[in-house]
């Protein structure tokens, strides 16, 4: 998102996890005992409330780096602005962004993104049998976007004479497209085909090949973090731990 680079903070009182990153670093980690994760929710299937506990497939991965470093994951909810500008990362709100953020070369500014770990595109959502297969059947209508995402600066450019209309959250959005308060939304392809499963009076009309690629982010700076992160989904990847945890949420083997 065109958003200002947040300046780099000082992060005060960090503690260090034992030397574990190539060269001998040490992880440095804003709470001892934890790898802290800023996220927001809900996002599912990458991140989700269920039973007073936030899980997903961001989480179940975020849990591995946290096993190699021999602490415990904890989840701070937190508005998504503060996420991908950086901000969180910068004042030690948090170890690692993990919410189901596509790399851009604006968020690049901002912090330092490890290996893509997920493919998304962007997806239109519609009460079932309504008649939007294009931005183009929108003219003249509403459509649903979430602040500060690709999906809404895809819809800017793309959806042109389209009423967009902002919504704070993914789940605000998609009860939007449900009652009938939006003609349709816009989101990744995910999570979109996550709520039709569980909702079948919604329906995924369209995609649109946006090629986008989901990364795990930490304070820029923090290589030591970072290899560690993409050392441990590398590893995942190899072993078949990745693949396992896909299948748990998604239904299916990633494509290879």
């Amino acid at each position: 998102m065109p958003l200002a680079a947040a300046a780099i903070l000082t992060v005060a009182g960090c503690t260090s996890t034992k030397p574990t990153a190539a060269g001998g670093s040490e992880i440095e980690l804003a709470k001892a005992g934890k790898l802290t994760t800023c996220t927001h929710l809900p996002y599912p299937p990458f991140q989700v409330k269920k039973e007073g506990k936030v899980v997903g497939f961001d989480v179940d991965l975020v849990d591995l780096v946290a096993k190699e470093l021999d602490v415990e994951q904890e989840i701070v909810d937190t508005p998504f602005e503060g996420i991908q500008s950086g901000e969180d990362l910068n004042a030690g709100k948090c170890d690692v962004a993990a919410a189901g953020m596509t790399i851009t070369d604006v968020r690049k500014q901002n912090l330092d993104f490890g290996a893509p770990y997920f493919d998304a595109t962007q997806a239109l959502i519609t009460k079932k049998g309504a008649p939007y297969k294009t931005l183009a059947d929108l003219k003249g209508k509403t459509l649903g976007v979430q602040a500060s995402t690709t999906g809404e600066e895809y819809a800017k450019k793309q959806a042109n004479g389209v009423e967009l209309r902002q919504f704070e959250d993914l789940a605000l959005l998609l009860t939007a497209v449900k009652t009938g308060q939006v003609d349709a939304g816009i989101n990744d392809n995910g999570v979109l085909y996550d709520y039709v499963k569980q909702n079948p009076d919604t329906e995924v009309t369209a995609e649109f090949n946006t090629g986008e690629q989901y990364g795990f982010g930490v304070r820029k700076g923090n290589e030591a973090l970072r290899k560690k992160i993409d050392e441990v989904l590398e590893k995942a990847k190899s072993d078949g731990s990745y693949d396992k945890i896909y299948e748990k949420w998604f239904g299916t083997t990633p494509k290879k």
